[in-house]
């Protein structure tokens, strides 16, 4: 059998579905008699409910129920372990006492006949509070070291590590380079908002849900019901973007379960723009100090990177935000320290290349700073940085193509004909600017499972518990089982998003291709190899036809010791162009150069879609996205799309080249993939930056480089 389907740059096979409508989202299912819901939420930071009077809400027209910690049920809460929810603290236990913890807590539910019945009931709702004083502003927060570990797949790192003495070699060191970079919180903005449906039958629960892992939901609602996990089916075929905030299972999963139970008929709760900014996380505001000591020809001597970021007071959420500089450029003295710094606000959660796009952000504008220092050329000196193996593990990469990425990346942008001055290049009244940064993220592999049934006519359905918010999970497992199985794609079935299919992991973490791809390959293997032994042959679509009877093979597959043997992580360099005005201070990007190892590439069409995603999501959080918090009561002003700028059409560049560096990768799984979700946002906003400073003269360390820190 031959590879006749991956490699090659297919469509989408749900691409129909999704431009005629008829890819049905979790708030667009119909149920009979639907119910609606609203949430009413807390106006303080810290303090407690004093009164609260619903009576106003429960004569409204329409209204069915009105749920406060009053009068609703008490709930079991017990221990969910899920590998996406904070390790340290425990979760909001909703309308269960008059506890306040944040600005925009639900502390109401109102359910009713129509949206709009729900929605003025919820303003009928009278509060008073008993506030007390909360931290709001980073800036008055005491950081601290996380409790336990910081976790990190597949290795466990502790928060400090020391290699070598890096304080007495910075003190040596003829060059030396010190500055903070700070990064504010930024809000997740999916087209599709966070929804669920809730219907009850008797003590089982089904559940369509905006969700990147529906067994982690399903798991997490029988933990707080106090049912059975097999009660709870999720169901989640079609997510409309969520970059990390689908993850966990929000509070309002809770509440909409709550509302249908009260009501005794299905509830539908779909939280506005607005709500999305308390309710789902979003990436922490970070302060991070990086110093940089360096010999005279640029050769790293010491780094320090100290970092820390904004928690909630009642979890504490971690990231990986300092791991990238242990092992990016080779140094022999390294010391870093992950701080979280308690706030009265909710818990942030993964953002797109969570901790790896926020640290190499600060290392490699740290890294520009000290090329331009020792008058090296930003490439050449992450060259003559170049590691051997990873540092902090001693042991080798399992394939590291960051040279061929500066290579590659570097004559595709014509990097070697700019003038090095800044300040040097116009293009009529505009500076212009070109700037670079090396990428990372580590490969992630998790336990997945799989399932493949052949038919007589020929046809294949394989299926597992994964969720697709955009990359085109569907489209790629198809290829794979199409290629294992011998078949066109074309009679091959993918079905997913559903908690009754075979158990898949988190959709996140660029995990999805190596996990669940390795396990409907394993899968679509051997049910081939089953058919064809009991019915004869090399053919399948005869064998099957000679069977007369499906066949129907499951496979399990989880990581080997091969993790512990290498360090696997994809690396890439991104090179940028922009323009800035110098008069208004506004900035352009006009050219990004990507080049990405990233190991086998499934489908090119798609992966490049990715990446093109990812350098718009850096062009966002390197000019545009800040949640702006009231640092008087933790209120997000912005909390809409007026207001919070994310990038659209009128800001993508002329220009937007991926290049994908052949990697032959054994080690890594067996699909050979090392995932881009996450790697082709990582880079961008510092070579942007960079790429400012060497067209203006001046070095912006806090994003987003807005005008008014231009001029």
């Amino acid at each position: 059998m031959t590879n006749t389907v991956i490699g090659k740059p297919l469509s989408r096979v749900d691409g129909a579905q999704k431009v005629t409508g008829r890819a049905k989202y979790a708030a667009e299912f119909d149920l009979p008699n639907v119910a609606y819901a609203a949430v009413v939420r807390s106006t303080i930071s810290n303090g407690r409910v004093k009164t609260i009077d619903p009576r106003a809400a429960e004569e409204a027209g329409g209204v069915l129920a009105v749920l406060t910690h009053l009068n609703a049920p008490r709930l079991a809460y017990r221990e969910h372990t899920g590998d996406v929810d904070p390790e340290s603290g425990e979760r909001l236990h909703v309308l269960q006492d008059d506890r306040i913890n944040h600005q925009g807590q639900p502390i109401a539910l109102i359910v009713a006949d129509t949206l709009e019945q729900a929605a003025h009931a919820a303003t009928l709702v009278r509060v008073t509070y008993s506030a007390q004083p909360a931290i709001t502003d980073v800036a008055h927060a005491s950081p601290v070291l996380p409790d336990g570990v910081q976790p990190d797949q597949p290795a466990r790192r502790p928060s400090k590590n020391n290699r070598g003495d890096a304080g007495a070699a910075f003190a040596k060191s003829a060059v030396k380079m010190d500055q903070t970079y700070v990064i504010p919180r930024e809000n997740h903005n999916p087209i599709e908002m966070h929804a669920t449906i809730a219907a009850w039958d008797g003590d089982r629960l089904t559940l369509w849900d905006k969700t990147q892992w529906v067994h982690n939901t399903a798991e997490e609602i029988a933990a707080v019901f106090g049912l059975a996990p097999e009660n709870v089916r999720v169901l989640s075929p079609f997510v409309g973007g969520a970059f990390g905030s689908g993850l966990r299972c929000w509070p309002h999963v809770t509440l909409a379960a709550l509302g249908a139970q009260a009501a005794k008929q299905p509830v539908k709760l779909m939280l506005t723009r607005r709500e999305m900014y308390y309710g789902v996380g979003y990436r922490p505001h970070t302060v991070q100090r990086i110093m940089l000591g360096a010999s005279q020809d640029g050769r790293l001597e010491a780094v320090s990177h100290d970092g820390y970021q904004e928690t909630s007071t009642y979890e504490q959420y971690t990231e990986s935000l300092i791991n990238a500089t242990r092992f990016l450029h080779s140094c022999p003295n390294v010391y870093t320290r992950y701080r979280l710094a308690p706030m009265n606000v909710h818990t942030p959660t993964y953002m797109r290349a969570p901790g790896e796009v926020s640290g190499v952000f600060a290392l490699e504008c740290a890294v520009d700073e000290l090329a331009v220092a020792v008058g090296v050329d930003p490439v050449e000196l992450r060259l003559r940085n170049e590691p051997k193996q990873d540092e902090l593990k001693n042991v080798p990469f399992s394939s590291r193509s960051t040279q061929e990425c500066y290579r590659i990346a570097g004559e595709r942008f014509g990097w070697r004909s700019r003038n090095p001055k800044p300040r040097s290049t116009r293009d009529g009244r505009w500076l212009i600017g070109s700037g670079m940064a090396a990428a990372t993220y580590p490969m992630h592999y998790a336990a997945a499972s799989a399932k493949a049934r052949l038919m007589p006519d020929g046809t294949a359905e394989v299926s597992s518990a994964a969720s697709d918010m955009g990359p085109g999970t569907w489209t790629s497992m198809t290829m794979v089982a199409a290629d294992t199985l011998g078949l066109p794609v074309e009679r091959v079935n993918f079905v997913l998003g559903d908690s009754q299919l075979p158990r898949s992991p988190a959709h996140g973490g660029s995990m999805t291709m190596a996990s669940v791809g390795s396990a409907v390959q394993s899968a679509c293997r051997k049910v081939r190899d089953e058919a064809l032994a009991r019915a004869g042959g090399d053919d399948l679509t005869h064998a099957m036809r000679r069977l007369g009877e499906p066949v129907e093979a499951t496979a399990d597959v989880k990581p080997g010791a091969e993790s512990k043997r290498f360090s696997m992580h994809a690396f890439g360099a991104v090179f940028v162009e922009v323009a800035v005005d110098p008069d208004l201070g506004e900035t352009r990007v006009r050219r990004i150069v990507g080049a990405y190892g990233a190991g086998r590439i499934v489908n090119p069409k798609l992966a490049r879609s990715q990446c093109l995603g990812g350098m718009l999501g850096g062009i966002g959080m390197a000019l545009m996205e800040h949640s702006i918090v009231d640092t008087r009561n933790g209120r997000v002003p912005n909390a809409n799309l007026a207001e919070y700028a994310v990038p659209v059409h009128a800001d993508a560049p002329a220009l937007m080249d991926v290049i994908f560096v052949p990697e032959d990768d054994s080690h890594v799984n067996p699909l050979g993939v090392k995932g881009l979700a996450e790697i082709a946002m990582v880079g961008v906003a510092p070579a942007i930056a960079n790429a400012i400073y060497h067209a203006t003269n001046k070095r912006i360390r806090e994003l987003p480089v807005t005008p008014d820190k231009l001029l």
